[in-house]
């Protein structure tokens, strides 16, 4: 029992940390049909991937939205100019059509295509799993079921502090571990797996602790 609340109130405070220097985007200055300005996209493993700013007007916040539209092992685009050592990574996003996965996800401590972290959800699955990304190997670290809304928008979200990773799904909790095998500030960004046409929108994130970058 003491453990549990110890871990509430730490995750109590970083949330609170976190609100105080939160920077979004919503990709709505964003050219339409282009990859976001500020970000690069690519991925891990063979594939195209395709990443472009896109209309939608089931956006939470309108006009646009970052749609990923391609095939590849798993595409990412991540954010040019903001590493993040402690913090966290929040997103809404949607999982329009995939057959072998329609999944969409969040990196954070992103090295390079081949080293970083990544929480995902997935309709099809419905669960929620945080991976490690070891020199181009994804790693599962913790997996838990969780009802991933179908043909909605859901909220992805990371907090993370030192080795302490905690993943939330619509606001609720559903992994919550240890890793320290990734170190160090990195940056962040948005991911899918597969042939996921996934839509991202309002992506948040904010960071604490001295190791501010």
């Amino acid at each position: 029992m003491v453990r549990y609340a110890t871990g509430a109130i730490l995750w109590s405070a970083v949330t609170i940390a976190t609100q105080l220097s939160a920077m979004a985007e919503g990709f709505d200055r964003d050219e339409v049909g282009a990859a976001p300005v500020g970000w690069s996209c690519g991925m891990t493993g063979q594939g195209a991937p395709l990443w472009s700013v896109e209309a939608d007007m089931s956006a939470p916040s309108k006009p646009n939205v970052l749609l990923q539209s391609g095939s590849a092992a798993f595409p990412w685009c991540v954010k040019q100019g903001k590493a993040l050592t402690d913090g966290f990574v929040e997103t809404k996003l949607k999982p329009i059509v995939g057959n072998i996965d329609r999944a969409g996800g969040v990196v954070w401590r992103w090295k390079d295509a081949g080293s970083y972290y990544v929480a995902r959800a997935n309709e099809l699955e419905n669960n929620v799993t945080l991976y490690r990304m070891e020199q181009g190997v994804r790693k599962t670290l913790k997996r838990a079921d969780a009802p991933v809304l179908q043909g909605q928008w859901n909220i992805l979200r990371v907090e993370f502090s030192g080795q302490r990773i905690r993943v939330l799904l619509n606001g609720q909790a559903y992994i919550e571990t240890d890793d320290a095998h990734i170190t160090g500030s990195g940056s962040i960004g948005v991911w899918t797996k597969a042939d996921s046409m996934t839509a991202f929108d309002d992506f948040v994130f904010g960071e604490i602790g001295a190791g501010q970058k």
